[in-house]
């Protein structure tokens, strides 16, 4: 038992380790939101490459405009932006931003397996729009709320199973059709979608587990949601198999 209290003690304090970012400690206006906008692009042209893994240890390195998104994130409401597409988008691109932002408050870890994962997504606070939340409680009380199965295709925890992370911003102007490419994307790739005719199997990966409900609350089954995105149709009589999600950190130092 006391080994228990002292782990949960821990954790507690784990969760107080990714703090605002400068620009709030320091005090210095938020900048606009064309501004923050165009200083989050330079973070995803300069440091993701075209795998969407990210140069971690370059961008610890020349934060600024990371820091500069954060703030903006911080202390900018969400009902600022006009409901529906414009909202959207900017919750993509905000739980992205926080995502390397947290790997890097962090210490750029290896993967998030284990114990991590509960203080990366859980432990982890943030202000987004005054209120202090989790990634999970971003995700899950207020992301997926909106309704669009589609988000789990566009957000990116970091991890090597995640959907790609693009190397621009979602923008309100395209985002349906964004959501739309992302979602084909991910199901092209093998790591994604896998059918074995001989067997009788096909293998998707495990982030359909995690959400099912929210893809069978749009489609008759899971194979029926995966058919309107998968580059070739899969039997709705073949069983499903989970492809094991990969929490390994999509640092492109450590992928090379």
């Amino acid at each position: 038992m006391m080994r228990l209290a002292v782990l949960f003690a821990f954790l507690a304090l784990a969760g107080c380790a990714v703090g605002p970012p400068p620009a709030l400690q320091g005090g210095r206006a938020a900048a606009s939101r064309d501004e923050a906008l165009a200083a989050y692009a330079r973070v995803l042209q300069r440091f993701v490459d075209d795998r969407g893994a990210v140069d971690f240890e370059a961008l610890a390195h020349d934060r600024k405009d990371l820091d500069t998104y954060a703030r903006f994130i911080a202390t900018t409401p969400p009902d600022s932006f006009a409901p529906g597409d414009e909202r959207l988008a900017h919750y993509i691109n905000s739980y992205n931003a926080l995502s390397m932002y947290n790997v890097i408050g962090s210490g750029i870890p290896e993967s998030h397996y284990g114990w991590r994962k509960l203080v990366f997504f859980v432990l982890h606070r943030f202000e987004i729009g005054g209120r202090r939340m989790s990634l999970h409680t971003y995700e899950n009380d207020v992301i997926r709320k909106v309704g669009d199965p589609r988000v789990h295709f566009a957000l990116n925890c970091s991890a090597v199973g995640c959907p790609r992370l693009p190397r621009t911003p979602f923008r309100a102007a395209d985002l349906q059709g964004e959501l739309d490419r992302e979602t084909r994307r991910f199901f092209a790739s093998p790591d994604h979608l896998r059918i074995d005719r001989a067997h009788r199997v096909v293998w998707v990966s495990e982030l359909l587990d995690f959400y099912r409900a929210d893809f069978e609350a749009h489609a008759p089954s899971l194979l029926a949601f995966v058919n309107r995105y998968a580059p070739e149709p899969v039997r709705q009589d073949f069983e499903v198999r989970f492809i094991p999600y990969d929490w390994t950190i999509a640092d492109s130092r450590r992928l090379r």
